[in-house]
Order: C-alpha cells, then sequence, then structure tokens
C-alpha cells in the first residue's frame, strides 16, 4: 500500500506536497478548498500550475482532493441538492485543474426519507455530473459511511448500487475509510474478520474499484456506527488489523492516506502513524517511532479552531485539515 495523508493547504497547494515529502508520504490528499464552505476562492491557473510542478517533482506516487462537508447529492431538500450539484461540479473541475488522480465525497445521508429514495436522488446527481464532464480525468471515489444517522454507503452493498445504478461507471469507484468499516462491523483484527471484508468487497463493490484508503483507528468499539478516528495502534483496532491490511498484496498500488488525529507537534505525529504502519509492513513490530521535530508552523496548523460542521455531543477532536475526530 501506498502510505501518506491528508494536508493543509494553507500556506498552498505547492507547499502541501513540500510538506508531504518532509514526513515521507508517498501519496497526499488535500481539500480545494475550505471544507466547511459551499464555494471557496477559484484555484488560479498560476497556483494549479506550482501543485502540478510540484507533484511531478516529487516522489508522490498518488494524489487526490477530498470534497468539503456540506455536500449532500441525496438529499431530499432541493435547495440543498441544488447546491450540492454545483459544488460538486465545482469540485470536479478544481480537482481537474490541479490534476490529481482522484476527488473522494461522501455519498450524503436521506435525512429520514429513506434509504431506496435516497440512493435513487445520489445516482441522478452522479448521472448529472458525469453528463456534463465528459472530458475530466479525475476518478471519482465514493466514500464509506459509518453509519451514523441516516448517512447512505455505510453497508458495501450500497456503495455497490451507487457503482452499478449509474450510466458511465467507469469513471467511478470507492474509498475505503478503516475506522468507518470498523463502526460498521467489520473487524479487521483477525483472520477470519479480515477474511470476511475481503469476501464482502468481492461480492459488492469488487476489489478492482477500491482505489483508495483513509487509514484510520476507532475511538469507539466495533459495530459503534459512531465516526472517531484515533491514531494508528491506539484505537480499537489496533496494530493487528492494520498488519493485514498493509501488507495484503491486493492494496500493494492503492494510496491510503491518514486522518487520524494531530497534537501540537503538528505533522510529525502524521510521521509517527507513518512509522508504525511501515514497521507492521515491514513484518516488525508496530510500535510507534520517535517522530521528526516539527517544522515551522506545524503548532499553529494543529491548534486551528474546529468548524460547525455539525454540532457534536461531546467535544471532539480534529485534525487542522478540519476532520472530525
Amino acid at each position: 500500500m501506498l502510505l501518506g495523508a491528508h494536508l493543509g493547504i494553507a500556506g498552498g497547494f505547492a507547499e502541501a506536497v513540500e510538506e508531504a515529502g518532509k514526513i515521507g508520504a508517498e501519496c497526499l490528499q488535500i481539500f480545494s478548498k475550505s471544507p466547511q464552505m459551499w464555494s471557496g476562492p477559484p484555484v488560479s491557473p498560476e497556483a494549479a500550475g506550482r501543485f502540478r510542478t510540484a507533484l511531478l517533482g516529487s516522489t508522490l506516487k498518488a494524489s487526490a482532493v477530498h470534497h468539503g462537508y456540506l455536500l449532500n447529492l441525496a438529499s431530499p431538500k432541493p435547495d440543498v441538492l441544488a447546491r450540492s450539484r454545483v459544488a460538486f461540479l465545482d469540485e470536479i473541475a478544481r480537482a481537474d485543474l490541479l490534476g490529481v488522480d482522484a476527488l473522494i465525497f461522501h455519498p450524503g445521508a436521506h435525512l429520514g426519507a429513506g434509504t431506496g429514495p435516497g440512493l435513487a436522488t445520489l445516482v441522478e446527481s452522479l448521472d448529472g455530473a458525469l453528463a456534463v464532464t465528459p472530458a475530466s480525468r479525475t476518478r471519482l471515489l465514493l466514500e464509506n459511511a459509518a453509519g451514523q444517522g441516516t448517512t447512505l454507503c455505510a453497508p458495501l452493498e450500497e456503495l455497490a448500487h451507487g457503482l452499478d445504478a449509474v450510466r458511465d461507471p467507469g469513471r467511478l469507484g470507492v474509498a475505503l475509510d478503516t475506522c468507518h468499516l470498523f463502526a460498521n462491523g467489520f473487524d479487521l483484527r483477525t483472520d477470519d474478520g479480515y477474511a470476511g471484508f475481503l469476501d464482502r468487497v468481492r461480492a459488492t463493490v469488487g476489489e478492482a474499484n477500491v482505489r483508495a484508503f483513509h487509514l484510520n483507528d476507532a475511538k469507539a468499539p466495533l459495530g459503534s456506527h459512531l465516526d472517531r478516528h484515533e491514531n494508528i495502534g491506539r484505537g480499537e483496532i489496533g496494530t493487528e488489523g492494520f498488519r493485514r491490511l498493509v501488507n495484503d498484496p491486493r492494496w500493494s498500488t492503492v494510496p491510503g492516506y491518514l486522518e487520524t488525529p494531530l497534537d501540537d507537534r503538528g505533522y510529525a505525529r502524521y510521521a509517527e502513524d507513518l512509522g508504525t504502519l511501515r514497521a507492521l509492513a515491514a513484518g516488525r513490530p508496530g510500535r510507534a517511532v520517535s517522530p521528526p521535530a516539527p517544522g515551522p508552523g506545524a503548532k499553529a496548523r494543529a491548534r486551528r479552531p474546529p468548524s460547525p460542521r455539525r454540532p457534536p455531543a461531546r467535544p471532539v477532536r480534529r485534525t487542522p485539515a478540519g476532520h472530525r475526530r
């Protein structure tokens, strides 16, 4: 597996590539704008050009943009659905301009309308986006959910429906989040549990359609349906769950992006998690390695205030990029 992380773009798109190099990442995921906004400042051709040049000059082997959090391509609310579809097209255009491999997005929630109608609206949204972007080279990856509330695509069968029902499935794929899988009942910690996960993948989305992973340990127990990320080896999945994943030859060229919590050390915390994963891939005990000293501005990045995506019942941690923890 290619091992990398989601990094912030506060200093610019090209700087994210530089920061990825400092932590030894093999792949890079970014936001193209604030994830809490429907729209953002245009990506200038100059900034996009610098980013593309930086990618070409780096050792990164894969890249992706993660869509913002307001998107709901399955919404039964006409105004939200319309804004989501416009925002989705904008994100595709931004991803194309930046030249990344994939755009990863949450399929959305049916908000009480029911799973069937929600999936039908999602497919309609995807068909519309694919129809008006025939020249796009960015692969669109649906991310599995943890199963909280009315979110769609926690069961892999619902992800498979999204792939199978669209008119042009060749431009789609899936991104599987390990925390979300665990929260939805996939026990990656045992041989039988991992084998069961593989069987479900084959029977639903298909191995070839798994184009990315989000590598996150889980704070909450198996089957909790709670999206609570933890650092690698420090949560309920533990090192054994990740040992099987990073050593599986099926995923040898598939990017795995960390979205684990950061602290005052900034991206040095990512370097520690990457060290743990690489130790597991090398057959060594998955104890965390000593991280390098944080670079300039790391403490400021790690302390960016949380944004009001969904007011939680209790405090949650976030990465500087804005992911819920």
